[in-house]
C-alpha cells in the first residue's frame, strides 16, 4: 500500500478514539514505505492522546524523528509543540524550552487565520489559564458528560422499545453513535436490568427523587439522634450510578466494535494491495 493509504486509516482510527490502533497502522506503514513524516506524526499524536509519561516520550521521539526529514513540517512542528506545551516544566523543562523555540518557527512559516495558527492560538489561551479556569473547565467538561448521558439514556430507551417491539436493528457498521446505541441496548436487555431501564428511562425524575430521597434520609438520621452525620443516603444514589456505568461500558464496547470493523477493513485492504518495495 502507498503511505497516503496508510495516513488515511490512521486518520479513520484516530476519529474515534484508537489510538493504539492508530500506533499499529503507523508502524505498518512505516515498516512498509519507510519513514514518513505524516506517518511519524500521527504515530506521534497517538503517544501523545494517551496523556502519559511514557507515551510522552514516544511520542517526542516520533516528532524528532519526523522533524529530521522534515523540519519545516507545520504538522509535526504543531504537534510537537503542543505536546512541549503541556509538559511539566518541572519534570521536563527541556520540553518547556523547546515550546518557545517552536512556537517561534511556526509563527513564522503558519500564515495568519491557517489551521495551524489557529491551533496554536487556542493552545496559548489554555496554558495561560489559572486554578479558577481550570475548575470552571472541569466543571464544564463535566456538564458535557452529562449532557452526552442524557441524550444517550433518551436514544436507549427509544431502542429499547423498539428492540420490545420486535423490531429489527440494522448493522451498525463503523457508524460509532451507531455502535454505542447497539452496545447499550444488549448492556441494558434481561429482567434484571429492569430497573435500570425504568431509571433511564425516567433520567430526570430519578435525579430529582433520589436527591430528595437522600438528602431527606441523612437529616432524617440526624435530626433523630441516631447519628451526629449521616452519609447513608448517599447509597441510594448507587442505582443511578450503576445505570449511568452501563451507558459509559457501552460506549467502550461500540468504540471497540467499530475500531475492530476499521481494522479488519484495512487488512483486507493492505491483502489486495501490492507490496510497495
Amino acid at each position: 500500500m502507498e503511505r497516503q493509504q496508510y495516513a488515511e486509516q490512521c486518520s479513520e482510527l484516530f476519529a474515534v478514539g484508537g489510538y493504539a490502533a492508530v500506533r499499529k497502522a503507523a508502524r505498518a506503514g512505516i515498516e512498509e514505505c519507510g519513514p514518513d513524516p505524516v506517518l511519524l506524526r500521527w504515530l506521534g499524536q497517538a503517544h501523545a492522546a494517551e496523556d502519559e509519561d511514557d507515551h510522552d516520550r514516544a511520542a517526542e521521539a516520533a516528532y524528532r524523528q519526523g522533524l529530521v526529514l522534515a523540519a519545516d513540517d507545520l504538522g509535526l512542528l504543531v504537534s510537537y509543540w503542543e505536546l512541549c506545551l503541556r509538559s511539566d516544566s518541572f519534570d521536563h523543562p527541556h520540553r518547556a524550552k523547546r515550546a518557545v523555540t517552536l512556537q517561534q518557527r511556526i509563527e513564522e512559516l503558519a500564515p495568519p487565520g491557517s489551521p495551524e495558527r489557529g491551533r496554536v492560538d487556542a493552545a496559548v489561551g489554555w496554558a495561560g489559564r489559572g486554578y479558577w479556569d481550570d475548575v470552571v473547565a472541569s466543571a464544564a467538561r463535566g456538564q458535557a458528560e452529562q449532557e452526552v448521558l442524557a441524550e444517550q439514556s433518551v436514544l436507549v430507551t427509544d431502542a429499547l422499545r423498539r428492540a420490545a417491539r420486535g423490531e429489527v436493528r440494522e448493522d451498525a457498521g463503523e457508524d460509532l453513535h451507531a455502535a454505542e446505541l447497539a452496545a447499550a441496548v444488549e448492556l441494558l436487555q434481561g429482567p434484571r436490568n429492569a430497573p435500570l431501564r425504568l431509571l433511564l428511562a425516567h433520567r430526570v425524575g430519578a435525579y430529582v427523587l433520589t436527591f430528595l430521597a437522600s438528602f431527606t434520609l441523612n437529616k432524617a438520621l440526624v435530626w433523630s439522634g441516631v447519628l451526629r452525620f449521616s452519609m447513608w443516603g448517599w447509597l441510594l444514589w448507587i442505582p443511578l450510578l450503576v445505570a449511568e456505568a452501563k451507558l459509559r461500558q457501552a460506549r467502550r464496547l461500540g468504540q471497540q466494535r467499530v475500531i475492530a470493523r476499521m481494522q479488519a477493513r484495512h487488512e483486507e485492504a493492505r491483502d489486495r494491495a501490492p507490496s510497495a518495495g
